[in-house]
């Protein structure tokens, strides 16, 4: 892809009318510090919204998790607006977060993930379709997730509970990326059935095969009857890249990762707190 922050290359996707706008959460929608979505952001959503464009959060993030940032988008149990969650192994629509498509992991599979995180230094997060489970929380994870999501402090004796479950996927957290990527690395023996991606500068994710954002954008579009060309997707990291190369415009807020700025279409001159999205919005779905 070619990547601008003037737009000079693409008036022909300035006049495409688009119908569906993917959007991360976290770094890219929401405000680093306060955890919300800015007052720009919220304008721009409204005025597409109106335009009968459907704004879908995407997020690594289970469902419920983001329904106080649908609340503050007005989107909240809405018939007829939808989610992407789970890193695209969920689809939901927001009214009674009815499920259209679910793809998790299996038990064994999050286990023996599980049992090899042991080794390591990192806090592990084991999402089903509806709680976070966290194993050897610190303090910084604790602050990190503060107001984004809540979540239930698992020992590990107690993991084999969740064997009857359905289980979306297993993440390890640390703040040193070039550490995850050595465990990933290490675990490839045990993870070559899953998709491997990374997130906020902190997490390495394991879902199903076949599962990332790109695909639950192209799903959900095809249950919407709309073509991929007339997709937005906007990101910050590198487990948004599928959905931005998978979008007819791949776009992205300027603190994203330079992998994702390099496979970007657009990149914003705006950050995640200046209204990034907005600008997007503004220049290719306002005009």
């Amino acid at each position: 892809m070619h990547q601008t922050t003037a737009g000079t290359q693409f008036r022909d996707k300035e006049n495409i009318m688009y119908k569906i706008i993917a959007s991360d959460l976290d770094e890219t929608l929401l405000n680093r510090d306060t955890r919300r979505v800015s007052a720009r952001n919220l304008e721009a959503i409204r005025r597409a919204s109106e335009m009968g464009v459907k704004f879908v959060p995407a997020s690594g993030r289970g469902y419920a998790t983001i329904q106080g940032t649908l609340e503050e988008l007005g989107l909240r149990d809405k018939e007829n607006e939808y989610i992407i969650s789970f890193n695209g192994g969920a689809i939901t629509e927001n009214k009674n977060n009815r499920r259209l498509f679910f793809k998790g992991i299996t038990y064994e599979k999050m286990k023996m993930i599980f049992d090899a995180g042991l080794g390591y230094d990192v806090c592990t997060h084991i999402y089903t379709d509806d709680t976070v489970y966290i194993y050897n929380i610190n303090e910084g994870e604790e602050k990190f997730l503060w107001h984004r999501m809540d979540y239930v402090p698992i020992r590990k004796e107690e993991i084999q509970m969740l064997a009857d479950k359905p289980l979306a996927k297993i993440l390890f957290q640390n703040t040193d990326v070039s550490y995850l990527e050595k465990i990933a690395k290490d675990l490839e023996p045990i993870t070559g059935d899953t998709f491997v991606s990374y997130s906020s500068n902190r997490y390495v994710e394991f879902n199903q095969q076949g599962v990332n954002k790109g695909q639950g954008l192209l799903s959900l579009a095809e249950i919407l009857g709309v073509d991929p060309k007339d997709t937005i997707a906007i990101g910050d990291n590198n487990n948004d890249l599928t959905m931005i190369q998978a979008a007819g415009l791949g776009c992205c807020v300027s603190n994203a990762t330079e992998a994702v700025k390099k496979n970007s279409d657009y990149i914003a001159e705006a950050d995640c707190d200046e209204g990034g999205v907005a600008e997007i919005i503004e220049k290719f779905v306002l005009q």
